[in-house]
């Protein structure tokens, strides 16, 4: 290919692909500014009905791409990636005529959720495990699809026909809450825990550290250990 050739190849792609990944970067933090005031609208008529001051209720910012929701014993991490990624080849979207037709609307930007224990935060326990609990995917054309667990990821798949609106992102955000208390702190198999070091006992004595995640309860870390 000659380079006047290479050039037309360059600023075409130039001109669809990046400008296509520009707009759904653009779309994607205007859907995050909207997650994150339905978030804190949502709060506000929690703290309405909720009086008990043991119960964690509010929000924080953490800059243009992330923000934290702290509810009950829960903070639920909501992240906005900054690229633009395309669906793998093996993904059987790609055999729905939505794709296949256009192979834009098969890239997306992506918010992810993750859910870790609040005290793993207030109490910086680096250890602690968190996990991810859906994942919100947004194309050029304003559609979505949700990637998730339990309701979160059986009720908007339809990447064809979802549209993302101020009242489906407060169902996302309440059935995300809802999944996330519910999904409990559960205690590990005795046999997991039995042996335990001298150096494990004295880091615990120390400074109270164990990795601790909801699906396992707890278990001990080689360095930092605490018991929850």
């Amino acid at each position: 290919m000659k380079p006047k050739e290479n050039r037309e190849n360059i600023i075409d792609v130039l001109i669809n692909k990046a400008a296509m990944k520009q707009d759904i970067a653009d779309y994607s933090k205007e859907v995050f500014l909207s997650f994150k005031r339905i978030i804190q609208d949502e709060i506000i008529e929690l703290q309405k009905e909720i009086n008990d001051k043991r119960i964690r209720l509010r929000f924080e910012e953490q800059g243009s791409y992330e923000f934290r929701l702290f509810i009950g014993s829960d903070l639920i991490v909501f992240q906005l990636h900054t690229n633009i990624f395309r669906l793998p080849d093996h993904n059987p979207l790609w055999k729905d005529k939505y794709l296949s037709s256009n192979p834009a609307n098969g890239y997306f930007g992506i918010i992810n959720i993750y859910n870790f224990l609040a005290e793993s935060y207030e109490k910086n326990r680096f250890n602690d495990i968190g996990y991810l609990i859906g994942r919100v995917f947004m194309n050029h054309e304003n559609h979505f699809m949700l990637d998730g667990q339990g309701e979160l990821g059986a009720k908007f798949r339809d990447l064809k026909n979802n549209l993302i609106s101020d009242d489906i992102i407060r169902q996302i955000v309440q059935k995300t809450i809802i999944y996330a208390i519910d999904f409990d702190l559960i205690t590990p198999p005795y046999e997991i825990i039995k042996e335990v070091s001298l150096g494990q006992i004295k880091a615990i004595s120390s400074d109270l550290q164990l990795s601790t995640g909801k699906s396992m309860g707890f278990k001990f870390s080689n360095q930092d250990s605490e018991i929850v």
